[in-house]
């Protein structure tokens, strides 16, 4: 048997007719076609094509190709456009195929990530380990507090203010306890 490769894209008549041979429903949509179709020659390539079209105008169609968008092509858009996979430059297909499946590879495992772990990247990963870690250093802190003194909390804003030395100033001034024993 001959070696069957599409000429005209995943879209086309011949690739629609062999789908059906094989017993596949197909989604697939077309490309904005210029005129009308000639199917002169082509008989066994127009049922598939109609069925298709029709299939792909129902609302299980319509719903089908939004998930595209949404899954697919949003996610290829992001490796291309932001990732800059659309100006790489190797040296033989080959080559390409690989860095593309890496990229897309790397992508993927980024989005297992988040969904388990809540996190994408390492460096998303160390930020929110640090800030639970900060966290939880407040938590015991004010478990540890005497219950009469407010002072002995431990706060961001009061470590803020006491690192600025402006503040200190302030504060020495301002207290109503004297700094020395002399009361100067």
């Amino acid at each position: 048997s001959k070696r069957w490769l599409p000429t005209r894209g995943y879209h086309s008549g011949e690739t629609l007719a062999r789908l059906q041979g094989t017993g596949v429903r197909t989604y697939i949509s077309e490309k904005k076609q210029n005129g009308r179709r000639h199917w002169e020659g082509k008989a066994d390539q127009r049922r598939p094509t109609y069925a298709n079209r029709r299939r792909v105008q129902g609302e299980y169609g319509k719903g089908l190709l939004r998930k595209r968008g949404e899954l697919i092509e949003r996610s290829f858009a992001h490796c291309y456009e932001t990732g800059g996979m659309r100006r790489v430059h190797l040296r033989g297909r080959e080559n390409i195929l690989k860095r593309v499946l890496i990229h897309v590879g790397a992508f993927n495992l980024g989005l297992l990530l988040r969904s388990l772990v809540g996190a994408g990247t390492p460096r998303e990963l160390r930020n929110r380990l640090s800030s639970l870690l900060s966290a939880l250093v407040l938590r015991f802190h004010r478990f540890r507090a005497p219950a009469g003194r407010a002072e002995a909390t431990f706060s961001p804003s009061r470590l803020r203010h006491t690192q600025n030395p402006g503040y200190l100033r302030y504060l020495h001034r301002c207290s109503k306890t004297p700094g020395s024993a002399t009361g100067c």
